[in-house]
């Protein structure tokens, strides 16, 4: 395999190996922002479970509602933006792999190129050999 190939093969599974820690990364913080979710359901059910068996408590439940509301709605965006941000680094990610696997491709042709250039010469001197054998010299 030639020194470009190698490089090129090498930087790209650099990258590929780059954009694999970056999916991870962006998946562990959807996950949690997914638990903060689950966390502000469980908060708001046992706020109206205390609610319900105190009636001054009853009294606050509202205003709390309303701030449990944008809290979640803010973890939701939150959600949301990592989920995209996780589809873009997929696709760079695939596209990566789609260019390795080119590199890879062009390195082997090139390699079997290189035999059969290497096969073709050895060939001709083997045929160049017999011909002057031939001929007596």
């Amino acid at each position: 395999m030639t020194a470009w190939a190698q490089s090129l093969i090498r930087l790209t599974n650099y990258e590929v190996e780059t954009l694999q820690k970056r999916m991870a990364e962006i998946a562990a913080r959807r996950a949690d922002a997914e638990l903060k979710l689950v966390m502000l359901d469980a908060e708001a059910e046992g706020e109206k479970a205390q609610a319900s068996a105190d009636p001054q408590h009853a009294s606050l439940l509202r205003a709390y509602l309303n701030g449990w509301k944008l809290r979640r709605a803010e973890a939701e965006g939150m959600v949301a933006a990592l989920q995209r941000e996780e589809e873009g680094a997929r696709d760079a990610l695939t596209a990566a792999f789609e260019e390795l696997k080119k590199f890879e491709h062009v390195a082997e042709v090139a390699k079997i190129n290189a035999r059969i250039a290497a096969n073709k010469r050895e060939s001709a001197s083997f045929d160049e050999m017999g011909l002057r054998r031939r001929s007596g010299h």
